[in-house]
């Protein structure tokens, strides 16, 4: 038997792990915590063998919260988040899962698969990794390559930013266009933005970002709008509000 702390600042987050831990024969929850404050102190106390554990919340994050243990104290560790800006590709070789919100049993279960069979000493150094590698995905310098977690075709793909030709807003979700494919993030322009933040992505209007690495060809409007063909195939046209920010971006480029 599993005993499992849930730490998630939302209610309807914390029932649906707690709704899907009581359908496993092998998983017992000792604590459901909307803090992290408070849930370190638990942890700390109770000791349990899995750990389902929101990254973003105020005013310790889970990040912080799994660097406060210690490596005797630590569980195995499932973060679970409603964002895909981290650095999820060490996910996929470490112990530990990442589960994005929303998720459903079957996705539930497939984590206790990775979870139930490490070794313990195995865990804490892949825990470590993990952590470390989250941190650079938070704040990525100016010689990382950030990568980004996005579906196509029904998978998740983890993308280079380098490759990122242009991202456009759609709602709650972010159209990301590399080459001829068109891949969905559920993010807002902005976090996309801070993500991209070492490629230079120029806002040409209020729902659309162009790595201005993939522009092949300039033209402009009657209105005198810029029209950007990019390297890809796509082609966007710059709104008359940032019309004057993509001719500044353009004249550094002049050979004087």
């Amino acid at each position: 038997m599993m005993d499992v702390i849930i730490v998630d600042d939302e209610q309807a987050g914390r029932r649906t792990l707690r709704e899907y831990c009581e359908a496993e024969g092998d998983l017992r929850v000792v604590g459901e915590f909307g803090d992290g404050t408070a849930a370190l102190a638990a942890i700390r106390v109770q000791q349990p063998q899995l750990l389902f554990l929101d990254i973003q919340m105020d005013p310790l994050n889970g990040i912080d919260l799994a660097r406060a243990l210690q490596p005797t104290q630590l569980p195995s560790l499932v973060f679970v988040t409603a964002y895909d800006t981290y650095a999820l590709e060490a996910f996929e070789v470490c112990a530990v899962d990442y589960l994005l919100k929303p998720f459903d049993q079957d996705r539930f279960r497939k984590t206790l698969e990775r979870v139930r069979p490490r070794h313990a000493d195995e865990r804490q150094a892949l825990l470590a990794s993990l952590l470390t590698q989250l941190e650079r995905g938070t704040r990525p310098s100016v010689e990382e390559r950030p990568r980004l977690l996005a579906e196509f075709g029904g998978h998740l793909h983890v993308l280079d930013a380098a490759q990122v030709e242009m991202i456009e807003a759609d709602r709650n979700y972010v159209v990301i266009r590399v080459g001829k494919d068109n891949f969905h993030a559920r993010s807002t322009l902005q976090q996309a933005e801070l993500a991209l933040r070492t490629q230079p992505m120029l806002r040409i209007s209020r729902s659309c970002l162009v790595n201005m690495n993939y522009v092949k060809e300039v033209n402009r409007t009657l209105r005198g709008d810029f029209i950007l063909v990019l390297a890809g195939g796509a082609t966007v046209t710059s709104s008359e509000g940032f019309r004057g920010k993509v001719k500044d971006y353009l004249s550094t480029l002049r050979i004087s």
